[in-house]
This record gives C-alpha cells, structure tokens and sequence, in this order.
C-alpha cells in the first residue's frame, strides 16, 4: 500500500519548543516542506507564521502539495473571535486547510454551545473560501464517554447546517501530539479512540495524528478508515522504519 498519498508531514514546533534559534528553526521548517514535496506527500502541516514561506516554495517547485496550519494551537480555549481571526490570516497567506483546536475544556464543563458554535463559524470561514476545515478533539484529554459526544456533536452540526458534498471536507481529527499525559500514557491516535472516532464522527472523515510510528500502524489505521495521518516522522513511516516521539 501507497500511504504517502495519506501522510500529512506535520512540524509543529517553536524555536523555543525545539531548543533552537529562531533562524535554526525556520531552517528546519523549510526542510520538513522541502522533504514533503520531494516524497509527494498530501500535505505540509506547519505553524501559521510559516505558511507563506511554504507557499512560495511549492509555487517554486511546481507541487501539488498542500499547506495545513493549526488555529488556536494547542490549548484551543481562544476566543471564538480570536480563532477565525487567526484562521483569516492564514487564509490570505496561502493555507489550504485549517486544523482547529476544539475547545475541548469547555466541552468537558458542559459547555457543549461553545463548541457547536465554533465548529459552525470556523467550518463557514474554511469553506466561504474553499478550505478543508479539521476539528482536533485532544483524545488524551477526554473519556470515551467524552470522545463519543464531541465527535458526535461534530457531525451533528456539520450534517444539520452543511450540504451532504460538504462532509469530506470536515475532518475530526484526534490529537495535537502536544497534551502533556501522565505516565506515559498515549497523547494520541490509538486504535481504540480511532474506533471511537469513526464510529460516532460518519459520515465526517476521521484524521489520525499522534502516536503512530510504524508504516504498519499506518496501513491498520488506513484500513480501519482514517483518511489522513498526521505525523512529524512521515518518511520514516513510509520507508517502513519506525519513529521515535510522541507525534
């Protein structure tokens, strides 16, 4: 199996983050969109600061490679003003997708109209302007209980509010590969969660990100139904080696 066609490469450190300079990290930003382009890749997922760079080194190379970035990352508790602000702007710098962070604190307090309202708003933004939207629900962080709810409720406002040719362009998605877990447990997409997910997310698409390693795991999470995995390793997954980190 081809799972390149499935792979979004994903860097999403800061400098900081990375214990790097601000000028060091760019370099390796460049390099992670250089490498997608090179491996025919679906999509680069980087940091909102970065997608223009992004676009004219596609534009460049003449590639069909496709530029994600994440709004509201990673906490998600952004203003629903401020995160379509910041969607806005990657918009006019080039993305093609916008992977949003749910504000997954609200939703665990019972605060569901929150969470309908900015799906609703943020989808609306994507597609006014011809954008995939993804809704990152931050699995680690929630019950089984919860992951079956907000998933649900995903795709009952995209279904209730969207027309039907809409669906596979909103996208649940599992992790930001960032959510600090406690002993060790998984931070990410687990076959478990990713059941969860598509089960209660249909006939919305499901993206697995964080945790897998293996050209193996992909191919299951492939096979389950997942149509995209987001990964910080992508050519190591696709050249059948495993990967080491949490994302």
């Amino acid at each position: 199996m081809n799972i390149k066609p499935y792979l979004d490469s994903t860097y999403l450190k800061t400098a900081a983050q990375a214990g790097l300079s601000e000028t060091e990290n760019r370099n390796v930003v460049k390099s992670f969109i250089q490498e997608a382009i090179d491996e025919n890749f679906k999509l680069i997922m980087i940091r909102p600061n970065h997608v223009k760079m992004a676009k004219e080194m596609i534009a460049k190379a003449n590639s069909k490679l496709l530029i994600g970035t994440v709004i509201s990352f990673p906490e998600g508790t952004n203003s629903l003003e401020d995160k379509l602000k910041e969607a806005t702007q990657a918009i006019e710098d080039g993305v093609d997708e916008l992977d949003y962070v749910c504000n997954y604190e609200a939703f665990k307090k019972g605060d569901t109209e929150t969470v309908k309202t900015e799906v609703l708003k943020g989808t609306q933004l994507a597609f006014a302007h011809h954008k995939v939207a993804k809704w990152i629900i931050e699995v680690a962080a929630l019950t089984d209980d919860q992951i079956i709810q907000i998933s649900a409720l995903i795709k009952n406002v995209v279904i209730t509010h969207f027309k039907e040719d809409c669906f596979p362009n909103v996208f649940v998605k599992s992790s930001t590969g960032f959510y600090k877990t406690e002993n060790n447990k998984p931070n990410g997409a687990t076959v478990p969660t990713i059941i969860l997910m598509l089960e209660n997310a249909s006939p919305l698409p499901v993206k697995a990100a964080g945790g897998v390693r293996t050209y193996e795991e992909a191919e299951e999470m492939i096979r389950l139904g997942v149509k995209r995995i987001g990964t910080s390793a992508a050519k190591t997954i696709a050249d059948g080696k495993t990967a080491t980190g949490n994302y």
